[in-house]
């Protein structure tokens, strides 16, 4: 079964929100995810003035009227245009490598399971080279400079969806 996922990212802070699976993607599924898109955007007091997408016949004029409302100006990536939206191709290429490459997806309950892990696991802990190694929702901890705080570091590691993510944190 080809399941597809509707997810979006903030390209500043990196922040990933994945709305929803569906194994037969409609217009209106899409729409009706458009409108959770803004009001989470909303809630979120994000300040993003652009909506890039890509020329997939389900984005209808419906889809483009909901964030035009919330003040978004939609933009349509080019035809063959892969680094106009590459935060995002390079999101989904991380989420192969790192998730879905690694598990045995079973359904649509599973697969939003093992997603929502990943993009919690994304957002908080994951460091990012265009944020200086910090993570979208966590900023980096002040360096331990003290010498005698470094030979009693207490690191404590917390596997996730069965050890295929880990993360690790400083017990202090």
């Amino acid at each position: 079964m080809r399941l597809y996922v509707f997810a979006v990212i903030e390209h500043a802070t990196r922040r990933i929100r994945i709305l929803g699976a569906t194994a037969h993607p409609t217009a209106d599924w899409i729409v009706q995810l458009g409108r959770n898109l803004v009001m989470d955007l909303q809630d979120a007091g994000s300040q993003a003035r652009f909506l890039i997408r890509d020329r997939d016949s389900k984005f209808t004029q419906a889809f483009d009227t909901v964030p035009a409302d919330a003040g978004l100006e939609v933009v349509t990536s080019g035809v063959r245009m892969p680094r106009m939206n590459s935060i995002m191709e390079r999101w989904i290429q991380t989420c192969r490598h790192e998730l879905l490459d690694r598990t045995l997806i079973w359904d649509r309950r599973h697969l939003l399971h093992a997603l929502r892990e990943f993009e919690s696991h994304y957002n908080g802990h994951r460091p990012h080279r265009a944020l200086n190694q910090a993570a979208p929702l966590r900023s980096l901890s002040e360096p331990i400079t003290d010498p005698g705080r470094i030979r009693r570091l207490e690191i404590r590691r917390r596997n996730r969806l069965g050890g295929i993510l880990h993360e690790y944190q400083h017990a202090a």
